[in-house]
C-alpha cells in the first residue's frame, strides 16, 4: 500500500543501517521544515533531485517497474536529525557508476555504490531479487547468489523489482520505501502496521532468514532496545537456537556490529535482550560462563559498564570501544591473572600475560583494532598501579594520558560491588584538592606504614611453564 504525505514532509534514514520507524502518526503530526532541512543536507537532496531527474534507460521503462524514474529512498524517521541518507534503485550497480563520476562499487557478498557527492557519502543500493531466495531450492549455487551449508548467503547479486527487493529485507520496519517523485510512502510487508502496534517482526521465515545472514539476530536486539518495541514471538522463538551461527560472521563485522550494539545509547537494554536470547554468549565466550557462574562480579561490572555509557552518549560525553571492551574482557583478565599470580609470578607480569591472552582469543570473534587494544591494556596496568599513589606517584599517575580512562575504570568495579578500600574516593578527592592538598594526601600515604625499611625478601620467578 501506499501513503501519501503532505509536502512539507521528509522522511530520512535516521541511522547508517536503514533503521526505520519510529510512530507513523507522530510522523504525520509533526511538521518538518524542508527548506532548513534541505539547507543543511542540500548535497544529499541534490542527489536525490539528480537521480530522479535522471532519463533512464529504455530498458528500465521496458520493465513496467512502477519506480522507472528511478528511484525510491529507503527511509526511516525517528523526528530527529538523521545521520545519513541511502539510496535504494531499480538502477544496477555499474550503471549508477557510470552516472556519477565519483563513485565506486563496493562489496563482494551484497554490491552497493558508494557515492561522493560534495561531502556527503551516499550509499546506492539496487533493488534485490526474491525469486529462488534459498538457493537448496535451486539445487545449486550460482556466480550470483551463493549459499553455505549452514544457509548463509555468501553472495546475493540478483536483482529484481522493488516489492522483491522489500521481501529480501530483513524487518518490516525496514521494508518502507519513500519515493520522493510523487512523495508516497510504499509499504509491502505491512511495516505501518507494525509500528503502530511497537513491534519488531521479520519478514519471512525468521529461522531461514536467520540462517541466511546471522548478524540479523543482532539487529532484532538492537532495533528492539533502541525504538523500545518488543519482538514478535515467532521471530524471537528460533534465536536462542540459532545464536551459534554468529560464528560464521567474519570477526572485523561482527566487531563493527559490535559497536552498533553497545554506542547507541542502549546498551543496557541491548545486553539484557542478548542475554535474553543467548546472544552474549557468542560475542563474548570467554566472559559467558563467568557471567553465568556468578563469578568476581562479572555480570553487575559488564551492565554497569553498559549503564554508564549510555549515560554519557546522553549527556553528549566522549564514548570510545576501548573502555567497553576494557570493561567486557576484565573478568577473564581478572581471574587468569590470579591464575597466575597463584603459580608464582607477579601480579604484573600475571596480568600482563593474561591480557595478552584474553585480547588473542577475542580478536578472532570480534577483531578488535590495535589502537583499541593499546589503550585496554593500558586501563587494566594502572589498576595494579593507581593504589601505589604514596610519595610523587599520585601526581605522575595524574598526568598518565590514560588516568581519566582508568580512574573511570576504578570507579565502575567499585559501582559493580567491589571493594577497593575507598581508592575511587581518594582519587576523586585528590583530583579536586589543591596543590598543597595534594601533596599532603600523598605523604600521609607515604608515612603509613612505610617507615620501616621493606626487607629484599625472595623475588618473583616466573613460571616455568610459561
Amino acid at each position: 500500500m501506499s501513503k501519501y504525505l503532505n509536502s512539507s514532509y521528509w522522511l530520512t534514514n535516521y541511522d547508517d543501517d536503514d533503521i526505520i520507524v519510529n510512530n507513523m502518526s507522530d510522523v504525520q503530526k509533526r511538521s518538518l521544515d524542508l527548506y532548513k532541512l534541505a539547507s543543511s543536507k542540500r548535497a544529499i537532496s541534490n542527489f536525490v533531485n539528480i537521480v530522479t531527474n535522471q532519463s533512464i534507460p529504455v530498458k528500465f521503462k521496458e520493465r513496467g517497474d512502477s519506480y522507472t524514474d528511478g528511484k525510491s529512498v529507503v527511509i526511516g524517521s525517528r523526528i530527529t536529525e538523521p545521520k545519513d541518507f541511502d539510496v535504494a534503485t531499480n538502477a544496477e550497480p555499474t550503471e549508477v557508476k557510470a552516472l556519477f563520476r565519483r563513485s565506486r562499487i563496493i562489496g563482494r557478498r551484497f554490491q552497493i555504490v558508494h557515492v561522493q557527492f560534495s561531502r556527503e557519502l551516499i550509499e546506492v543500493t539496487t533493488f534485490r531479487s526474491n525469486q529462488d531466495s534459498d538457493v537448496k531450492k535451486s539445487k545449486k549455487n550460482t556466480p550470483l547468489r551463493q549459499q553455505s551449508k549452514s544457509g548463509m548467503l555468501t553472495r546475493d547479486n540478483v536483482f529484481g523489482s522493488v516489492t522483491d527487493d522489500a521481501e529480501r529485507r530483513d524487518l518490516t520496519v525496514n521494508a518502507l520505501y519513500y519515493d520522493p517523485s510523487d512523495n508516497t510512502i510504499h509499504d509491502f510487508t505491512d511495516g505501518l502496521q507494525d509500528i503502530d502496534k511497537r513491534t519488531i517482526r521479520m519478514i519471512g521465515d525468521p529461522a531461514t532468514r536467520f540462517r541466511e545472514d546471522p548478524v540479523r539476530l543482532l539487529r532484532v536486539a538492537r532495533f528492539t532496545a533502541k525504538l523500545g518495541f518488543k519482538i514478535e514471538p515467532r521471530t524471537a522463538k528460533p534465536m536462542s537456537k540459532l545464536a551459534r551461527d554468529l560464528a560464521h560472521v567474519s570477526p572485523p563485522r561482527f566487531f563493527d556490529e559490535t559497536l552498533k550494539l553497545f554506542m547507541s545509547g542502549n546498551g543496557a537494554s541491548t545486553y539484557r535482550l542478548l542475554c535474553e536470547h543467548e546472544l552474549f554468549d557468542q560475542l563474548v565466550p570467554q566472559v559467558a560462563h563467568l557471567i553465568k557462574d556468578g563469578s568476581n562480579n562479572a555480570a553487575r561490572l559488564i551492565e554497569q559498564a553498559f549503564i554508564n555509557t549510555d549515560i554519557r552518549i546522553s549527556s553528549n560525553k566522549r564514548v570510545t570501544p576501548a573502555f567497553i571492551y576494557a570493561a567486557l574482557l576484565w573478568p577473564a583478565v581478572e581471574k587468569l591473572a590470579a591464575h597466575y599470580t597463584e603459580r608464582g609470578n607477579s601480579p604484573t607480569y600475571a596480568l600482563s600475560k593474561a591480557a595478552g591472552e584474553v585480547i588473542a582469543k577475542q580478536i578472532t570473534v570480534t577483531a578488535i583494532p590495535r589502537r583499541f587494544t593499546m589503550p585496554m591494556r593500558e586501563i587494566w596496568d594502572l589498576q595494579l598501579q593507581l593504589p601505589r599513589r604514596g610519595g610523587h606517584r599520585a601526581k605522575r599517575l595524574s598526568e598518565n594520558p590514560r588516568f581519566r580512562a582508568a580512574y573511570d575504570f576504578i570507579l565502575l568495579r567499585e559501582q559493580a560491588g567491589e571493594d577497593l578500600a575507598g581508592l575511587g574516593d581518594w582519587w576523586t578527592q585528590y583530583q579536586e584538592a589543591d596543590e598543597e592538598q595534594k601533596l599532603k594526601m600523598s605523604e600521609l600515604l607515604s608515612n603509613t606504614g612505610n617507615k620501616r625499611r621493606r626487607s629484599r625478601g625472595p623475588r618473583y620467578k616466573k613460571d616455568p611453564q610459561d
